[in-house]
């Protein structure tokens, strides 16, 4: 989401979308224009265009079936080439129509499509048999009526007779007698036959040379640099309820559904406007079946705009705690909030941006820079949520790694930008985490802003309708960003069943893409009233499927607009003038048992928090520290240390002041409190014997140094998302230093801290990596803690590591280099472009974060899954066990025999969709009234290309997340671990995989092979284990099926090497690997 409550976005004009159809260059569909100019309103914007991700990635690709290749009677004139018409994608052969296609006479033989058709003998057809015959049979007194073309061709002066048939088979012999004449005779029958025999093989070449360079697009799909990124369509959209688990939910939404009107049906797909409802998110009820309205509402690290609720700390903490348990503790405790202050859907939690870019805007949001970190760490927190009964939001799907050009009216660009990448990397680490997620049963799914391989990801039909619907198997249902959706028809036809928050192509405007142009595109068959019924069918499905129809108290009990009792319940509306309780201030921070949130939160902060440099065991710190003459002085320095002017100062936390614990934008909530570090450090010494003070600024004067023993210095480095501008950082972050002179402010601490002869103590937080290598190896540097963003207890947090009241367990959750430039150029935000269409080439996306450090040898200055602990721990005994036999490829999986809910095609009359005469409408509200009946008068429109092709379920799919197979193990992993330090402590365990050093592939049907590359080594699992001093466990884990697998972009399926030797690693991080066993 894009859109704060206190701020108003200028957005685009409408002029600005209108024009998309004829100037966009990547899409080619012309499907509803005809449909779109009969609609009441010119805004049902379907551009009607060739969408959809490029798993490909150049001109390439083809698609099966274009052509029919059929035998044509030999009489007609076949030696023409074959006309083509040429798309942006495709070759396209044209065949025979339907009326030409009668090719065989009665008996099967073929014959002319005259009235007299001869059947010819096989061995009359066969070359070498009628030459044999000529010759041998009849002692050169051969037939010549059947070769006048090819002797007439040869420039003979022979006259031969017109007995012949359609086939050039004669009728009358005639003898021969001159052997010169026989010879050229003989010639010119080899002659004609040579040339259909060239022909042919010229065909086959054509067919064998189709499939070789198919196979070498598939492969070049992922090889990269400088390729043109094109989408590709899949239609039609797949229908929900084909799942056993969700059965019994499309039951019940079938016979509700049944019961509503089309009007009814669109209001529950489509937002009532920006600040038309007490959320963020607002879907019309259906009061006469007893759905309610629907309220989704912000966000991944706690709920936005309300009161008495708790502040998380953010994804990027909750990663770092490598702690399943964490996850879904903290996810419960979303839930229950949530479902305190009657929120239906909340929009979290975040898996993209991924964090290949490692100064993207809103990569905090979500939980690391590894598709494995990132799916444990959502699947776990969707689980929690939505073991409440309130739906969860895997967002944003997908590519959404950078802030700048995301949307256009953003940047003033004619349109947003695409983020171009090939199939495997698509599969193998972004889609991964939102596999994960639908196979925990998330109820929803976000698509994105930003155009993937030039297609928007909202209308984008390979990723919505083949990727998400068919191969993941996803049953619930799929919400735009908030102003993401682009087009009208396009985008439902495409897999989008939900227009958030209502309004079309600009804030508050109340112009929807959807709501009345939506009625009337069903009215008029421009949408399949197939496609609107599943699009309700799987809301009002999620709605039983989490049991919310046993909700006792429906609707919420705050708003989003206004801190106030009393409130305008559609505040966007100049219209609305009532005055009604909106906040109820019902506390949400108790779960029952009266445990308080803070807590989780509180542990969730100081397990993220990670120990990156720890000489002489600086830390833990001693609360009665004391020196031989006078009191031990501590000093507290920087603008990070301290409240600021509150952490509410800035709406959506869009400014860098006092202490830093969120990033800013819509994932970001109202802290209820914030404890910042000084206040938690102000009372953790003992008075007696430590004297602490305070210097809450980032300009240091060496008199506040030169006397102190300890300095703990805090500096930070802050972002968000893209609708946000603060201190010249628009959404993604110029550079990887700190900010606000932080890096000033750390080194000149450092080296004055006690006159150069204290101890300096570094804590950073951070949206992201920092670049520390300016101060680090500094002698002053003793210690560095790396906080991340803990939320509303971060001082409480802090002095819980600080101290060692717990143990220092944090790791990183991405990799630390010594300079932006060490990530690779996929890694790097566009920060300008010329480009109507900027483009984002992630050509090396699969090799995300340390996958590039490893493959180019790069030595960061923390790697992956980097962390230390105030113990020490040993790791032995690394052993395998293998629990099925190698294969290739995963079992088929089982045809679903649960057939989806089907309705009757009934339509109701346009007359029936009008607006109420006596019903008076609020201005900028999103009604799905029609207006006018003009434009709803059903038509026969080009569906797009596709459109009524029965789709082959995908070999990868047939279960939640795709094949079941796919999560079958295939090893059990067992290792020791032993606490061989003085206290207790907790260690991550991370299993990485190495996959054998040649796999290969054919191209196509061709001979030759590629080589398939891979990373040097890929996390695949991990666990967190306590142990006590001296304790010793074994720890087993499994790998998967696919844990093993690669995705085949030639195959479409995940593919097992089944030749040479995979290497399984045991260690501390991506680069600390002790143990290691082949298998």
């Amino acid at each position: 989401m894009a859109r704060s409550s206190r701020t108003k976005s200028g957005g685009a004009r409408r002029g600005d979308y209108e024009s998309l159809d004829n100037e966009i260059p990547v899409d080619e569909h012309t499907h509803t224009r005809e449909a779109e100019n009969q609609l009441s309103s010119d805004r049902f914007a379907s551009r009607g265009k060739a969408d959809d991700v490029d798993l490909l990635s150049s001109s390439d690709e083809f698609t099966e079936n274009e052509a029919d290749v059929k035998l044509l009677p030999l009489k007609e004139d076949t030696r023409r080439g074959p006309s083509s018409a040429r798309s942006k994608r495709r070759v396209v052969i044209e065949t025979p129509s339907a009326s030409s296609s009668s090719l065989l006479p009665e008996g099967g033989e073929l014959g002319d499509r005259g009235t007299d058709e001869v059947a010819v003998p096989k061995e009359q057809r066969d070359v070498g048999k009628r030459i044999e015959n000529f010759l041998e049979t009849e002692r050169k007194n051969v037939l010549a009526d059947s070769f006048r073309t090819d002797i007439e061709d040869a420039n003979t002066d022979f006259i031969l007779s017109d007995d012949e048939d359609e086939y050039g088979v004669p009728v009358k012999p005639r003898e021969i007698r001159d052997e010169s004449r026989l010879l050229r005779l003989k010639n010119a029958i080899f002659g004609k036959r040579t040339w259909w025999h060239i022909g042919f093989f010229f065909g086959a070449a054509i067919f064998l040379i189709f499939f070789a360079l198919k196979g070498l697009a598939w492969i070049r799909g992922d090889k990269g640099a400088g390729q043109e990124y094109r989408p590709v369509s899949w239609y039609p959209a797949p229908l929900g309820g084909t799942s056993s688990s969700w059965s019994e939910s499309y039951r019940k939404a079938h016979d509700m559904v049944d019961q509503m009107n089309l009007v009814e049906k669109v209001g529950i797909t489509t937002g009532t406007g920006w600040q038309m409802g007490l959320c963020v998110g607002n879907t019309e009820g259906v009061d006469s079946v007893g759905f309610p309205s629907l309220c989704l509402q912000d966000g991944p690290l706690g709920l936005r705009f309300a009161d008495n609720i708790t502040a998380f700390p953010a994804g990027i903490t909750t990663g770092a705690t490598w702690n399943r348990d964490l996850m879904r503790a903290r996810g419960t405790s979303l839930g229950r909030e949530a479902r305190a202050k009657g929120v239906n859907v909340i929009l979290g939690p975040s898996m993209g941006a991924m964090g290949l870019m490692p100064a993207g805007g809103r990569n905090w949001e979500s939980f690391g820079s590894d598709p494995v970190l990132q799916a444990v760490a959502a699947a776990e927190t969707i689980q929690g949520i939505q073991r409440i009964g309130v739906m969860a939001t895997a967002k944003h799907f997908v590519l959404n790694e950078q802030e700048h050009f995301r949307q256009p009216n953003e940047w003033d660009n004619e349109y947003a930008i695409s983020s171009n990448i090939g199939d495997r990397a698509l599969h193998e680490v972004f889609v991964w985490p939102f596999a994960e997620s639908v196979r925990a049963d998330v109820a929803s799914v976000m698509c994105a802003y930003q155009m993937v391989n030039n297609s928007y990801s909202c209308e984008n039909s390979k990723l919505i309708n083949g990727i998400l619907k068919d191969e993941l198997g996803f049953q619930g249902f799929v919400q735009s960003d908030w102003l993401a959706q682009r087009s009208g028809v396009q985008s439902a036809l495409s897999g989008l069943d939900m227009s958030m928050p209502g309004d079309g192509l600009k804030w508050a405007d109340g112009e929807a893409l959807w709501g009345p142009q939506l009625t009337a595109a069903a009215l008029n068959t421009s949408v399949p009233m197939e496609r609107l019924n599943d699009m309700v069918t799987r809301i009002v499905a999620a709605w039983f499927h989490f049991r919310q129809d046993t909700w006792e108290e429906r609707g919420p009990n705050f708003s989003s607009w206004t801190n106030e009792k009393m409130g305008k319940l559609h505040p966007g509306s100049p219209d609305d003038d009532s005055q009604e309780e909106v906040n109820k201030f019902v506390n949400a921070q108790v779960s029952p048992g009266s445990k308080l949130h803070s807590t989780i939160a509180r542990q969730v902060a100081a397990e993220g928090t990670v120990l990156l440099k720890n000489v002489n065991n600086t830390l833990p710190l001693s609360r009665s520290a004391s020196r031989l003459k006078g009191k031990y002085r501590v000093g507290v320095y920087g603008e990070d240390a301290g409240p600021g002017k509150g952490p509410n100062f800035c709406a959506d936390r869009g400014c860098n002041q006092g202490t830093l614990a969120s990033g800013w934008g819509s994932g970001t909530v109202e802290f209820p409190y914030l404890v910042s570090p000084w206040e938690a450090l102000e009372s953790a010494w003992s008075n007696e014997t430590v004297d602490v003070r305070s210097y809450l600024t980032n300009d240091i004067a060496y008199e506040d140094l030169v006397e102190q023993d300890l300095c703990l210095v805090f500096a930070n480095s802050d972002g968000g998302e893209g609708f946000i501008h603060s201190d010249g950082i628009n959404g993604d972050r110029n550079d990887l230093f700190l900010q606000r002179n932080g890096t000033n402010l750390v080194e000149g601490v450092a080296r004055q801290c006690g006159d150069g002869r204290g101890r300096t103590v570094v804590v950073v937080h951070s949206v992201g990596p920092v670049v520390l290598d300016p101060w680090i190896d500094l002698p002053g540097v003793h210690a560095v803690l790396y906080a991340n963003l803990p939320g509303q207890e971060s001082g409480n947090a802090l002095i819980d590591v600080l101290f060692g009241d717990v143990d220092a367990s944090g790791r990183l959750p991405y990799t630390i280099g010594r300079s932006l430039e060490d990530y690779g150029p996929s890694a790097q935000v566009l920060y300008e472009t010329d480009d109507a269409v900027p483009q984002a080439n992630l050509d090396e996306g699969l090799y995300i974060d340390y996958r590039h450090f490893d493959r180019h040898n790069i030595t960061p200055r923390y790697e992956f899954g980097f962390g230390l602990s105030y113990t020490t721990f040993d790791l032995s005994d690394l052993n395998i066990h293998p629990l099925q036999e190698k294969s290739r490829l995963p079992h088929p999986s089982q045809k679903s025999d649960i057939e989806p809910p089907t309705y009757d095609d009934r339509h109701d009359i346009p007359e029936d969709c009008l607006m109420p005469k006596d019903f008076k409408p609020l201005s900028k509200y999103i009604y799905p009234y029609l207006l006018t009946t003009d434009g709803t008068e059903k038509g026969k429109y080009p569906y797009p290309e596709g459109y009524d092709k029965k789709q082959k379920p995908s070999e990868a799919g047939g279960g939640p997340g795709g094949n079941p197979s796919l999560w079958e193990a295939m090893l059990e992993v067992s290792v020791k671990i032993t606490n061989t330090g003085p206290r207790a402590g907790k260690e991550v365990i991370q299993l990485y995989v190495s996959f054998p050093e040649r796999v290969v592939e054919h191209r196509g049907m061709s001979l030759k092979q590629e080589e398939i590359d891979f990373p040097v080594r890929v996390l695949r699992n991990f666990d967190k284990i306590s142990l006590e001093a001296g304790e010793s466990k074994t720890v087993n884990m499994t790998l998967s099926r696919k844990d093993l697998s690669y995705w085949s972009v030639r195959a479409q399926n995940w593919v097992l090497p089944t030749e040479g030797t995979f290497k399984i690693w045991a260690g501390r991080s991506s680069r600390d690997l002790p143990l290691m066993v082949e298998y």
